[in-house]
């Protein structure tokens, strides 16, 4: 059943909450709503009572101009209200850039799993691609033209033509494009993208980074990285997967991190094993 809290300025954000125990909430990345989180949110409820929502401008979620990433750290701090003053968050993508913005700020969140934030090297060359990357598809976004900025972002991953042209004619995609730059602004790609330094030194809370073992390498290199400067980080690689990795594969290891400070459900699932344990 969906349901709502009001944001501080007024944007109304649509959530569903699923299972018993401590509360978890599911951050999405680009062009994802909360259908897209759905199959780990689903998962996670096994042992957690989880909140998966639509970030503003997307699903059933308002919107309020202008954009400001201060407004979607506002939205999470409502849906941990919500969920009884304090939660633990785990982001995908972007929506693990946010989840990283929302801890430095010092929502109350208990523990953090950051899953492959696609933050780039640190070069001129990386940097000015990412920040030439940001402004073609904000420029697109702001004449009309929502196929034209999914086509920028998946040339930019390198894909095929024939796959590029679906996607840019994607209903799903077309219905959340406008929200594209937000998640620009969240990663810092229009000044260079490249880890938040000051920001993960801030992050206080026990935290594990994700990266799949089937992605692109810089993922693994990014993951390190920030490890590296979180002052209470570890680090867990998802042996061959990638940016997509499943529900199932994603949440026993979340889930494992998460039960390390909570008494969880035990499951019947012989995959998880005892998370207690």
């Amino acid at each position: 059943m969906t349901e709502f809290v009001t944001s501080a300025d007024g944007t109304r954000i649509a959530y569903e909450r699923d299972g018993e125990g401590s509360p978890v909430v599911v951050i999405g990345g680009i062009f994802c709503d909360r259908q897209r989180t759905a199959d780990l949110a689903g998962h996670l409820a096994e042992w957690f009572s989880v909140i998966n929502y639509d970030r503003r401008g997307r699903g059933e979620s308002g919107d309020t101009r202008p954009y400001a990433v201060a407004r979607e750290i506002d939205d999470l701090a409502a849906l941990i209200d919500a969920a009884g003053g304090s939660a633990m968050v785990y982001g995908h993508s972007s929506g693990a850039g946010l989840a990283l913005h929302a801890a430095a700020a010092g929502l109350p969140i208990t523990r953090l799993v950051l899953h492959e934030p696609p933050y780039g090297p640190d070069d001129a060359g990386s940097r000015s691609s990412a920040r030439a990357l940001a402004e073609r598809v904000r420029a697109a976004i702001e004449a009309d033209r929502e196929g034209d900025a999914i086509a920028h972002f998946f040339d930019a991953l390198g894909l095929d033509r024939d796959i590029v042209a679906a996607l840019r004619a994607n209903p799903a995609m077309l219905a959340v494009a406008r929200t594209m730059p937000y998640d620009f602004e969240v990663m810092g790609d229009f000044t260079g993208g490249i880890v938040p330094e000051v920001l993960v030194r801030a992050v206080r809370m026990p935290t594990l980074v994700l990266a799949g073992g089937a992605s692109p390498d810089f993922f693994r290199r990014t993951a390190e990285r920030i490890v590296r400067l979180l002052p209470d980080g570890a680090e867990a690689l998802l042996e061959d997967h990638d940016h997509d990795a499943p529900g199932e594969v994603v949440a026993p290891v979340v889930a494992r991190f998460f039960a390390a400070a909570d008494e969880v459900r035990t499951s019947g699932d012989p995959s998880v094993g005892a998370l207690t344990g």
